[in-house]
């Protein structure tokens, strides 16, 4: 569909280097890149804290330059099942996905998180 973005997210650890690295990568509706840029933690973490962390950031970021029309993708059906909840979670992964679903609901219109394998 024309004028939409494909956000695609993932994280990577590295126990060696005691590292959470987050990839983002945007596209346009024909598949043709438009930015990308990765954040790292200082730390390692759970793969679902990671990529929860990972939703997290790419909402943030697209926020920042108020991108809308986005279909964020994510391998973890974890976190995209999380996300669609309306379950409360108080744990540090529920506040995460808490976290998400309110940028979410307060600055994208026209977008939606999905998993993707």
């Amino acid at each position: 569909m024309s004028g939409r973005y494909k956000c695609n997210i993932d994280a990577t650890f590295s126990s060696h280097h005691n590292r959470t690295c987050i990839g983002i990568c945007v596209r346009n509706s024909e598949g043709i890149f438009v930015l990308a840029t990765t954040i790292t933690y200082p730390c390692t973490v759970s793969v679902d804290l990671g990529e929860a962390l990972g939703l997290y950031s790419a909402l943030q970021w697209l926020s920042d330059m108020q991108l809308d029309n986005v279909d964020f993708a994510t391998d973890s059906k974890l976190i995209v099942d999380a996300f669609l909840s309306t379950r409360n979670d108080l744990s540090e992964f529920g506040c995460i996905i808490s976290s998400c679903r309110s940028l979410f609901r307060n600055l994208f219109s026209n977008s939606r998180v999905k998993f993707v394998m």
